[in-house]
């Protein structure tokens, strides 16, 4: 019992911090996090065997009508997902968004390798060159494959509208504070 209530007392620090740091007030408590935390209704943190934390939101700017771009997550079971999102929109932040399952541990930073999703061969070469730091992170990717790149680091345009994109069977939360 001492250390859930040291667990516990840790996040709700966090949650406190969150509140008072972000514009995002309307999340739902699931009954996993009703008991743990005393900011119910405010904040959701839900990963299913995960040890990182994820605040999910939902809180996209929807597309303007006729300025609509799709993408198609693969799901780890294999079904499909489209999705019609706005122009500049990330990968994670529409994955999020949309409750599926990708970390995005560092918030999207570049800092880690837990939005890691393997894009469609058709649209892999669309997309603009991975930075140094997403070739690193990619790095310490599970499941490396040659379309690999990092959710956080796509932003949706109109040269990859209908891109595909395969959640990966895991991700390895590791990061580059791992290293310092």
């Amino acid at each position: 019992m001492f250390r859930l209530q040291r667990f516990s007392s840790g996040l709700n620090q966090v949650c406190i911090a969150l509140r008072r740091s972000s514009p995002i007030q309307t999340c739902k408590a699931t009954p996993m996090t009703a008991g743990l935390f005393p900011l119910r209704g405010r904040v959701t943190f839900i990963q299913p065997f995960s040890t990182s934390l994820k605040l999910l939101h939902g809180h996209l700017t929807p597309p303007k009508p006729g300025e609509e771009l799709h993408v198609t997550f693969i799901l780890r079971d294999g079904t499909q997902r489209t999705f019609e999102v706005a122009e500049g929109d990330t990968l994670l932040d529409i994955a999020q968004a949309n409750n599926l399952e990708m970390e995005g541990a560092c918030g999207g930073s570049c800092a880690c390798s837990t939005c890691h999703v393997i894009v469609d061969p058709d649209y892999f070469d669309a997309l603009p060159e991975p930075s140094d730091d997403e070739n690193d992170m990619l790095d310490l990717a599970y499941g490396l494959t040659e379309t690999s790149r990092l959710g956080c680091q796509i932003k949706m345009t109109k040269d990859i509208d209908g891109i595909r994109v395969a959640l990966p069977a895991m991700t390895r939360n590791v990061s580059a504070s791992d290293f310092n």
